[in-house]
């Protein structure tokens, strides 16, 4: 078995940062995820990050001395380097350096099981290297076999090491992904004709936006095959899944699963991503979901909406869902408008939660009574299936309905009502 990776992280706290212990344990979990034992810890209070080698020179020799202690392989810095950043740390503490995006990126390339996802992941994984092809020249070469970024070995280095080459693939990515943002596009306009609403769920990473849609996909008895992946990790999802929710009284929306944001989400991937963060961008409705027992919620909350703001998403109106109250133990505020407190997990408060949907989405909708003739069957089939009917009556002329139906079916169906 293939030992695995020690390394040591490290970040500067800029101005007493409020979140800065959060933002180091959240690069300790990505770590984790990326099969990496941290084993140390180096952290400076600075006003501002020192441009040459991030940390301050004293902290530098401080990292040498442990590295040397530990038998570790790498550190791993909590911002995003320059490429200069890379190469006077890597000279100065003699071992590989990488930073937060690295490891963004690579669990997103472990993760990216669609064709999109995995062109997505390259060309952000490929614009980043892009700037630092000389920092990562020996930092590549030094690094052993495996998949993802992290552990791509030496032999690939000679084509990734070429600037045209790089430039070139990323051209050639890009084309190969227009293809399907159209077919997406196409897609998307498809569901828009059909004046069905498109409800999003957003929120941080694991916040249990797929346990959501899986719970939404049980109560309302679609198949089991229509389920989507959920697991407690970061980034389980970075496929858009998008489901149609049918509800008893027959008004239905589509329900779009999204990959989860994160506190300095690299900017290459934002970009990237764009093209299925466009589902977000939209919807009618946004479920933003928060892992209410996580003690960072209120600050995961803001980053979701920076985020939705960067994709022009912040003015869409929004249900907030508080997920995982099952592992609260302080009392629960229930009386906050827009907000729903559930646990995905058991399945509680999935109907308030649908509620709230209904009362956003179905403003659009008419109180009515018609008359269908017995040769308009076919008006009549239609009717049951997509709109509420309350009573039904047959009289010598027709089947008398009284219904509640979708403003574009009354519009359409005019000549029937009575």
């Amino acid at each position: 078995m293939e030992q695995r990776q020690r390394a040591i992280i490290a970040g500067v706290n800029l101005n007493n940062q409020e979140d800065f212990k959060n933002s180091m344990e959240e690069l300790f979990n990505l770590a984790e995820a990326c099969d990496i034992e941290v084993v140390g810890e180096i952290t400076q209070n600075l006003n501002r990050v020192n441009k040459s080698h991030y940390l301050g020179n004293g902290k530098i020799l401080e990292a040498a001395t442990s590295l040397d202690e530990m038998d570790v392989d790498m550190v791993i810095f909590n911002d995003e380097l320059s490429p200069s950043q890379i190469r006077n740390i890597e000279a100065a503490l003699g071992c590989k350096v990488i930073d937060r995006t690295v490891l963004i990126l690579d669990i997103f390339s472990q993760r990216a099981k669609t064709k999109e996802a995995q062109l997505q992941v390259e060309i952000a994984r490929l614009q980043y290297m892009l700037p630092r092809l000389i920092g990562l020249g020996e930092s590549l070469g030094r690094q052993r076999g495996g998949a993802g970024f992290i552990n791509r070995g030496s032999g690939e280095t000679k084509l990734e090491l070429d600037r045209r080459k790089i430039e070139d693939r990323i051209a050639k990515l890009h084309k190969e992904l227009e293809t399907l943002v159209v077919q997406r596009q196409s897609q998307r306009k498809k569901r828009k004709e059909t004046e069905v609403p498109v409800v999003a769920l957003v929120g941080y990473t694991n916040a249990g936006k797929s346990t959501i849609m899986n719970a939404m996909i049980d109560s309302y008895n679609l198949s089991t095959d229509k389920q989507v992946f959920e697991k407690d990790m970061l980034f389980a999802t970075l496929e858009t899944s998008v489901r149609s929710i049918k509800l008893p009284d027959s008004k239905s929306f589509l329900l779009t699963d999204t990959v989860g944001f994160i506190s300095k989400l690299p900017h290459q991937l934002v970009k990237a991503f764009r093209s299925t963060l466009e589902e977000v961008s939209e919807a009618d409705m946004l479920i933003h979901v928060v892992d209410y027992s996580n003690p960072n919620y209120k600050q995961h909350i803001e980053v979701t909406r920076e985020t939705l703001k960067e994709l022009g998403a912040d003015n869409i109106p929004t249900i907030y869902a508080y997920n995982k109250v099952d592992l609260v133990d302080s009392e629960i505020l229930r009386d906050e408008e827009d907000c729903v407190y559930i646990s995905a997990k058991n399945k509680t408060g999935i109907d308030r939660l649908v509620d709230e949907i209904c009362k956003k989405a179905f403003k659009e909708y008419i109180n009515c009574e018609m008359l269908i003739p017995y040769d308009k069957g076919d008006v009549l089939s239609y009717l049951n299936d997509n709109a509420n009917i309350n009573s039904t009556e047959y009289n010598s002329d027709g089947t008398l309905i009284s219904l509640e139906c979708k403003e574009a079916d009354y519009k359409k169906y005019k000549q029937f009502v009575i």
